[in-house]
């Protein structure tokens, strides 16, 4: 037994990724070994947190007549007499454990206890903060369409673990809705602010868990959040309305994006389980929830939250969702607001469904005038006391106001000068404090507007917010010429001018989809050779619905209500994907977590609506696997795929083997006792039944480098069906598949076949890495079942 198990890290596998890797995980494990390392030192200076605790469950003497007191008991045995025995959380549906706020060294204690399988510290995750169900072709009129077939998925429930829920609006409405599915054994918790009427026969269930929560921040302020289910951030409410929101007309913010607003499944039945707070969303708390709501019998989990990546067994998330979907739960995480950099997407167990965002065809034009005559294009949600048609205002950087500079070209918080923005336009530059919270902080000193850069990482990519003041977004190539022009002006003794010109929405935008620009992106840190994000589906500029309380900015000043907001980031694609889970499970009730999965994934477009290529928001190129993963999400066709990767539970312990996780490590994740005796010479990490391919070649000197692939595919398409493969090689690599026929007599029926891999070094310089993309599709004439194929190449350090 151990608390880490430093070879689960698979370093050695992947040289070339470990510096990589290292500035995604180290922060975790410098944590975790300093704590354990400074235990030499004396009681006072150790320092408690919350350490989430696998117990060997059938270990239980029966002398305890509850799990909770043996917990208990174990606990007492460890600490000093005068430390009481806390048990945060009981853990007995997806984890056999429980939670509690140790020192390193009782965690250390605590561990050589023989029924004690592994000592996890806790993660602190972050939040990854209508006309998408138009764009993805989900309508009411269609006659036989995804909605058609699985009854707007009135019979499924959908999971989600969020800020909670503002129960009120008319997208949780439960008119015409049928009685709640039998199978439900959930609760409605109530309390002075969340009433017995909360609930209905739309939102069935909700639930609070702040037991982590206050355990490292103390006991919550009841007068900045509430304890129960209520929303009072908007996260929660945004998230499960996108899900699986009611029709709801007329919708809009601001007046923007008016139109009927309904989430992906509107009959679905919803479960709000809040697990984030004003600190963040803690791990103890978030299994706490996948507990609850794998036993009160939800169909998919949404996870719209993310953290560090870590190996599988130290994760909660990933632990979790094991048992979730090995019970038959599709869960699907938010893949990060990471990007555009590489190596940033989170949530990558293979079997979770991650999740990276895209844009749609609308969006929310805000374009600057200069003085010089230049139009520079911008976007923003904002419909206040405007600028006057016509007239030019003074523009100042912030950034060259005094102060240090930095901060004032940042627009923190007391940075600017009254004197120097007080009746102008600031230029703020994008970074630490939020985008609305800048024009917050121009407006407090009297600046008449904003116009807010990118940086340089941030790229092109645009993101419109409901500002408090006249203000717009523009990308990193505009504002240097927003900025050079502001001192050229100044050069020359001329004042520079601008004015913000607000066009209110805009619909047909192309190209769309384009991958947006902070969608977080591949390669996998933990796992190269599974290909992450999955797919991508709409993330930017999304309305949905909105609490009371809580302005639309998110700024403290905001007092401006209103029943929906227009929101961006992955949090806002991952919902979208849970509700198509949803449909598709009611569509196709014998379909497992892995099946719908395969359908979403080999279904999925790569193409605009230009017919080419999608691009990268970033920096308007072409993007590529790593940005978006399968593809854009298409629900007509996932409904009907043809042919399904589909994948066991002992595939996934399989594959855990092949990536050298102990079987203690592998036990605690899953709960199962692996032999990976077997796996290790049945084949490679690679050979997870994955509905996409990814070969990473460590090119070691060697000049030719080969592997393969096998995978199982099961039709689920017509009986009698042919299919055959077409193979587009990645460059420099030689493919072939064996056979390049498949012949199914029946539907269910399940065939193999070989994917057989070549390819030459390439000159990298040492670390470095070269990755080329392509594909491999089988067709019967109707199906078309697409399975993205990477080759990496990497120059050992």
């Amino acid at each position: 037994m151990s608390i880490f198990d430093p070879h689960s890290l698979h370093f050695t596998h992947f040289p070339s990724l470990q510096r990589s890797l290292l500035s995604f995980s180290m922060g975790f494990f410098l944590f975790f070994f300093l704590s354990l390392l400074s235990l030499a030192s004396s009681a006072s200076r150790d320092h408690h947190k919350t350490f989430i605790v696998r117990v060997q469950n059938d270990a239980k003497p029966s002398i305890f007549t509850a799990h909770k007191h043996w917990y208990e008991s174990s606990l007492a045995s460890v600490l000093s007499p005068s430390t009481p025995a806390q048990v945060l959380h009981v853990y007995d549906t997806v984890f056999h454990g429980f939670s509690a706020k140790l020192s390193p060294t009782d965690a250390l204690n605590l561990q050589t206890l023989p029924h004690i399988l592994a000592v996890i510290p806790e993660q602190v995750r972050r939040l990854h903060t209508t006309r998408s169900p138009h764009f993805l072709g989900l309508q009411t009129t269609d006659s036989a369409g995804l909605l058609k077939e699985s009854d707007f998925g009135s019979d499924l429930v959908i999971g989600v673990l969020d800020t909670g829920i503002w129960p009120e609006r008319q997208s949780f409405n439960d008119r015409d809705l049928g009685p709640v599915p039998s199978k439900w054994k959930g609760q409605c918790v109530t309390t002075k602010d969340f009433g017995p009427g909360s609930c209905n026969k739309k939102l069935i269930g909700a639930r609070f868990f702040c037991s982590g929560y206050e355990a490292s921040n103390g006991k919550m302020n009841e007068t900045s959040e509430f304890r129960s289910p209520r929303d009072t951030d908007g996260h929660g409410t945004h998230t499960a309305s996108i899900a699986a929101g009611r029709y709801v007309f007329p919708a809009s913010t601001l007046g923007y994006a008016k139109g009927v607003a309904a989430g992906m499944a509107p009959k679905a039945r919803l479960a709000a389980y809040k697990v984030c707070w004003t600190a963040g969303c803690f791990d103890s708390d978030i299994l706490a929830a996948f507990d609850s709501a794998v036993a009160d019998g939800v169909d998919v989990i949404s996870l719209s939250v993310g953290g560090v990546v870590v190996p599988y067994h130290l994760d909660a998330i990933a632990i979790g969702a094991f048992s979730a979907a090995d019970q038959g739960v599709f869960v699907s995480a938010s893949a990060g607001n990471g990007g555009p950099g590489g190596l940033t997407v989170t949530n990558v167990a293979p079997w979770v469904a991650t999740i990276g965002a895209g844009t749609i065809d609308r969006d929310f034009p805000a374009d600057v005038k200069l003085g010089n005559g230049k139009v520079v294009p911008g976007v923003s949600v904002y419909n206040g006391p405007g600028l006057s048609p016509g007239r030019m205002y003074p523009l100042v950087y912030g950034g060259t106001g005094g102060g240090d500079g930095y901060s004032s070209s940042l627009c923190l918080e007391g940075s600017l000068d009254p004197v120097f923005v007080k009746g102008k336009i600031v230029v703020c530059d994008r970074g630490i404090n939020s985008r609305a919270a800048k024009g917050e902080v121009v407006k407090k000193a009297g600046g008449i507007g904003m116009i807010l850069a990118n940086g340089v990482f941030d790229g092109e990519g645009l993101v419109a917010d409901c500002h408090v003041l006249p203000a717009t977004a523009v990308g990193a190539s505009n504002g240097d010429e927003i900025r050079g022009y502001i001192d050229s002006a100044s050069k020359s003794k001329s004042p520079a001018t601008a004015t913000i010109l607000f066009k209110g929405t805009r619909l047909g935008v192309r190209p769309a989809p384009v991958v947006a620009s902070f969608s977080a992106r591949g390669p996998n840190p933990e796992t190269p050779e599974i290909l992450k994000p999955d797919v991508i589906a709409p993330g930017l500029n999304i309305l949905a619905a909105w609490p009371d309380k809580v302005g639309p900015s998110g700024v403290s000043s905001d007092s401006r209500n209103t029943e929906f907001n227009i929101l961006s980031g992955t949090s806002m694609a991952c919902p979208h994907v849970s509700g198509l889970a949803a449909l598709l499970k009611a569509a196709h009730p014998e379909w497992s977590p892995a099946a719908i999965k395969s359908a979403l994934m080999t279904s999925a477009y790569t193409v605009d609506n230009r017919g080419e290529t999608m691009l990268d928001e970033s920096n308007g190129n072409t993007s590529t696997v790593l940005d978006f993963g399968s593809g854009h999400v298409h629900p007509s066709k996932a409904m009907d795929p043809g042919l399904v990767y589909d994948i066991t539970t002992m595939d996934y312990i399989d594959f855990l083997c092949n990536s050298n996780y102990t079987i203690n490590n592998i036990r605690v994740l899953t709960r199962k006792n692996a032999d990976c005796s077997g796996a290790k010479r049945a084949g490679h990490v690679g050979n997870l039944n994955y509905p996409s391919l990814s070969a990473v070649f460590q090119q070691y000197g060697r000049r030719n480098m080969s592997t393969h692939f096998i995978r199982r595919v099961t039709n689920v398409g017509e009986p009698n069906s042919i299919y055959k493969v077409t193979i587009r090689p990645p460059s420099g690599t030689v493919v072939k598949v064996e056979p390049e026929q498949l012949v199914f007599r029946r539907v269910g029926q399940k065939l193999n076949f070989l994917v057989r891999v070549q390819t030459m070094a390439v000159k990298l310089s040492p670390g470095g890495t070269s990755m080329q993309a392509g594909s491999i599709v089988w067709s019967d004439g109707k199906h078309e079942v697409t399975s993205p194929l990477t080759v990496t190449m990497q120059q050992p350090i």
